[in-house]
């Protein structure tokens, strides 16, 4: 994506976001660390069309139980000066804000629409997505919510059960099944056995999924008898920043890409296992990682290799921060 010109002679602040989702995690959170980023307060609206509806979209119409005209509708005005969507059934939302705003909203979305760059007014998508355009950044990794000013303060006071943890110190994001990838029994005896080894050596800190089965959950939790290890049991405040902000390596496995863009953040080895199954554009991204020299395959030892942390949050704010004032100015072009 080309960066819109501008004179620098008015800076037009962005007071209003709205955060659109129909309320997945994995979507809001990338639209809210977008928004964080932007440095505005924001309000999350969730969408919830009818089925017949959402059979439609992305490229059918809203629910009109939730027309802007319906006082209970999340896309009810006052409009904001800015829109973040992720979500296929946000896309003709944005559209209809866009309408009814007269085009004085701004819209962004978060990854493909799957209706090609005329979707919004800024798309943000993976360097593995197909889709281009003028109005369309492509980053190696996800936006998320762990800047380095946060990682950095977490790395300075750290909680004290972390501080108790003699180094070496390797977080452990745990995902499991997915669309794409399954753990197998030997999947879980494998990256069970990995893990042990590993535990000899290291202080293992692990959060594990909502999608992490049962089978690789109970096999894990006999690391508990491995030393003094931390596993986060889903209850209270999820520990994964400051995991990741005081690990000298990260363990990661391959079914979520947000979770290997989150521990590219770090600068700290990121060690991938890839479970059973895959897809195309999850192996382009891994490509990418390896290439970038962010990513090695878990092999069961902790890996001492550095990089400059790989944090893509704060280039797609500036870009729409730069599309905001080129709109204001009422101009727009090419560098």
């Amino acid at each position: 994506m080309s960066a819109p010109v501008t004179d620098g002679s008015i800076q037009a602040p962005i007071r209003s976001i709205w955060v659109q989702s129909d309320g997945k995690a994995g979507d809001e959170n990338q639209c809210i660390a977008v928004a964080d980023a932007l440095g505005c307060p924001f309000e999350a609206r969730h969408v919830a069309p009818r089925a017949r509806f959402v059979w439609a979209m992305p490229r059918g119409p809203i629910d009109p139980r939730e027309h802007p005209s319906r006082p209970d509708s999340p896309v009810r005005p006052p409009f904001p000066d800015l829109v973040i969507a992720s979500g296929r059934r946000t896309v003709p939302y944005l559209k209809c804000i866009s309408r009814a705003s007269a085009g004085a909203t701004m819209t962004v979305f978060l990854k493909d629409p799957l209706t090609g760059p005329g979707a919004a007014d800024f798309i943000w998508v993976p360097e593995h997505d197909k889709l281009r355009g003028k109005n369309v950044l492509a980053t190696p990794t996800p936006p998320h919510r762990f800047s380095q000013e946060r990682l950095a303060a977490l790395r300075a006071a750290p909680p004290a059960d972390i501080a108790r943890l003699t180094a070496p110190r390797v977080a452990v994001l745990v995902g499991g099944d997915s669309r794409h990838h399954r753990f197998t029994a030997y999947d879980v005896e494998t990256f069970g056995h990995r893990l042990e080894h590993l535990a000899q050596t290291a202080r293992l800190m692990i959060t594990l999924s909502r999608r992490t089965p049962k089978l690789l959950a109970d096999r894990i939790a006999r690391l508990k008898d491995k030393g003094p290890h931390l596993i986060w049991d889903g209850t209270g405040e999820n520990p994964l920043a400051a995991y990741l902000a005081n690990a000298d390596a990260v363990v990661v496995t391959a079914d979520s890409t947000n979770m290997v863009g989150e521990a590219a953040a770090t600068g700290r080895p990121v060690l991938v296992y890839e479970p059973s199954g895959g897809h195309r554009k999850i192996s382009s991204f891994l490509d990418r990682m390896s290439e970038l020299g962010v990513t090695r395959p878990f092999a069961g030892r902790l890996e001492t290799y550095r990089y400059e942390p790989l944090d893509s949050t704060p280039v797609i704010a500036e870009a729409i921060r730069a599309l905001w004032q080129a709109r204001h100015a009422g101009k727009s072009g090419e560098s």
